[in-house]
């Protein structure tokens, strides 16, 4: 393939990421940081998880610059699985208007619409227990679901909620763990904050906390851990949302934590809080970037700092 038939038509790529230029176009987006080796490149074909949008019956992408719907039956960008299902999807009696977020999971497909309409209706279930899916939510509530569906980090497998957060290809989700682990010595305390399912957690035996999800329930942005409770830990992973972990790193900082390893999607609030680090005491010793976002300008950095 020589180009995506969508880029330029469907607003999900900034960059066609078919294109020979693609990485060079791409690797300007990292922000001044300065990496310690080659990024890490998610081929393309591979996302697990895509956020399809519905309204006035229609299913499908949004066009570019625009809220209009186009149907998509088949995305190079995704994995063969949700391609499979994407005609069928858009055929169902949509009602009203929202998202569906398509997950392949270990076991079958995950459909979690969240709509403004409260309730689906009977020819909506009727429609869509004829499909291959695992499990299809709407607005949290089960329309059918034939097994709890299952993820897996490092082979330890967990349950998948509707709408948890997980990264779009398992393939970079590797990648960035073996980065993690590798970076941590064994017999190490470690606590991994924002863990989400715990794509980091298990295999570094850390104590996990988030919100939702598989560790400690905790609200890092409201409760961070104190820095009596840091002082316990020898290693922190925090890989938190666009928004970054203010609060959390000013504690850290005042902590005696000797290593700190902060993945992020987002380099504008990654920069603010490595200043805290880094006024801190704490030095960079490695930057890693992984292009898990294929085709948009988006990258996940991965800085290892210590003191």
């Amino acid at each position: 393939m020589k180009k995506c038939p969508l880029f330029s038509i469907c607003g999900g790529c900034r960059y066609d990421f078919t294109a020979q230029n693609y990485r060079t176009e791409k690797i300007k987006k990292l922000d001044g940081w300065k990496l310690s080796a080659e990024p890490f490149w998610t081929a393309p074909g591979a996302r697990r998880r895509a956020d399809f949008c519905f309204s006035g019956g229609n299913f499908g992408f949004y066009e570019r610059g625009t809220k209009n719907i186009i149907r998509v039956d088949m995305c190079p960008n995704l994995l063969p699985e949700i391609n499979a299902i994407l005609p069928k999807l858009s055929t169902l009696p949509w009602v009203g208007t929202g998202s569906a977020l398509v997950t392949v999971c270990d076991n079958g497909i995950d459909l979690a619409i969240n709509s403004d309409v409260p309730y689906f209706t009977r020819e909506f279930k009727e429609s869509v227990s004829k499909l291959p899916l695992i499990r299809v939510t709407w607005n949290g509530d089960i329309v059918t679901q034939t097994i709890m569906p299952k993820i897996s980090f490092a082979g330890h497998t967990v349950d998948y909620p509707p709408n948890a957060f997980l990264q779009p290809t398992g393939i970079s989700e590797n990648a960035m763990r073996e980065f993690v682990a590798s970076h941590i010595e064994p017999d190490t305390r470690v606590a991994d904050l924002f863990c989400g399912l715990g794509n980091f957690t298990f295999v570094t035996n850390a104590d996990g906390f988030d919100v939702a999800g598989t560790g400690i329930k905790r609200d890092l942005f409201k409760n961070p851990l104190s820095v009596k409770m840091l002082n316990t830990y020898d290693v922190v992973i925090m890989d938190p949302p666009r928004a970054g972990a203010l609060a959390q790193t000013k504690l850290i900082a005042e902590s005696n934590v000797k290593k700190v390893i902060y993945v992020s999607c987002n380099p504008v609030t990654l920069r603010r809080d490595a200043k805290i680090l880094t006024n801190a005491g704490y030095k960079i010793t490695t930057t890693a970037a992984f292009d898990q976002f294929v085709g948009s300008d988006h990258w996940e950095i991965a800085v290892v700092f210590e003191r």
